[in-house]
């Protein structure tokens, strides 16, 4: 299985200890360059199973940088190169660019999902979504909280 992250999901779910769950549901994540230097801008040691791999088509990436950002940009690319099973990502613009192009985005609320769903989240959403908030400084609205944790049947 190939996965792409942009950089808010793999930061945040660090920040709240809660980054494993990554490598247990996907194995290996990668990177592009911009994610990985956002990264390594706020993480001291990045996770093993973080992989920098560099997008090659950068016309392409120039043509997203009129709407998203940097990362967003090549994870978005490089999802593509791969042919990706997923790309996470959680910036509502970037998840819809990806779905335009076939992509299959998903955010960190997706991804804690999975993880509950699979018995390795070890704890509730609620308590997720307070720490998100709380410790990654995550915006989530009151509506999408309560529709994940509906969903995560809690």
């Amino acid at each position: 299985m190939i996965v792409v992250s942009d950089t808010s999901p793999i930061s945040a779910l660090l920040q709240v200890g809660k980054a494993g769950v990554l490598s247990q549901i996907f194995g290996n994540v990668v990177v592009p360059a911009a994610v990985y230097d956002e990264l390594a801008v706020c993480h001291d040691d990045l996770p093993a199973w973080v992989h920098r791999v560099e997008v090659q088509n950068l016309s392409a990436v120039q043509s997203l940088l009129l709407h998203l950002d940097r990362g967003e940009s090549e994870a978005i690319v490089l999802a593509g190169e791969l042919g990706a099973d997923f790309l996470l990502m959680d910036e509502k613009a970037g998840r819809e660019i990806a779905r335009q192009q076939g992509r299959h985005a998903i955010g960190i609320l997706g991804v804690a999902l999975l993880a509950k769903r699979q018995g390795i989240l070890g704890c509730t959403m609620t308590d997720l979504i307070f720490d998100l908030r709380k410790k990654a400084g995550f915006r989530i609205s009151k509506e999408l909280e309560a529709r994940v944790v509906a969903s995560a049947k809690e």
